[in-house]
């Protein structure tokens, strides 16, 4: 019943923003749950790494309309979606790739809930605490540098969002130049381990302290019942 109650407060809000409704005709909510870290910010230019099929790009777009969008998704029947939730915006580049340290092809691993796939293999962990999340295939995807995709200038201020289930690190680490024009960056962190080998939250927060970036907020923590997250 919650979860329920839940859903349909966001479906309310939703049809509330004119701005989300293209998601809708599509089965696409826009991420209305991240609003309070995007309103404030101003973005010229957004990069949503681990774009699914465009619920943060769907965000983005109602609360700043003339934003430029620089998409990444993989999967192609996910990045389908996406295309067709976004036919006809000029401003939104769909980039059919998973982000990377390294250029090459990957075996990324595929979850029942497909926002949940990663090229970290899930763990059982994953699966408890978030049932319906356990790896049911795999597939062959290409995985590019982001600073090699995205090499002429971006207009700013740009908004980085990362959201690529325990790969972060790893993201980050192929956009160097990126992160020198980067005015905000909004990514997901975990502080148990939901896939093998994934850098945790302390460890991300230091890393991301030596680029020069300072930990400024913490927006819609996901908890389990037992209080892991």
């Amino acid at each position: 019943m919650r979860n329920l109650t839940r859903k349909s407060g966001k479906l309310a809000r939703l049809l509330a923003r004119p701005g989300t409704w293209p998601g809708l005709r599509h089965g696409v909510a826009a991420a209305i749950e991240h609003e309070d870290a995007v309103r404030s910010a101003r973005i010229g230019t957004l990069v949503d790494v681990g774009a699914n099929v465009g619920q943060f790009s769907l965000l983005v777009r109602a609360l700043h309309p003339e934003a430029q969008i620089h998409a990444f998704e993989p999967l192609p029947d996910i990045a389908a979606r996406y295309r067709a939730v976004f036919a006809g915006d000029d401003r939104v580049t769909l980039h059919e790739v998973a982000a990377g340290e390294e250029a090459g092809e990957a075996e990324i691993n595929i979850s029942a809930s497909a926002d949940s796939s990663s090229l970290l293999p899930i763990t059982a962990r994953q699966d408890a605490i978030f049932p319906g999340t356990a790896k049911v295939a795999s597939e062959t995807i290409t995985v590019a540098r982001i600073d090699d995709v995205l090499a002429e200038p971006l207009q700013g201020p740009v908004f980085v969002k990362l959201d690529v289930q325990g790969f972060e690190l790893a993201a980050l680490k192929g956009m160097p130049r990126l992160l020198e024009c980067a005015d905000r960056l909004y990514i997901e962190v975990s502080f148990v381990d939901l896939y093998e080998g994934q850098v945790l939250a302390p460890e991300m927060v230091a890393w991301l302290a030596e680029q020069g970036f300072a930990l400024r907020g913490a927006f819609n923590p996901v908890c389990a019942e037992n209080g892991e997250a």
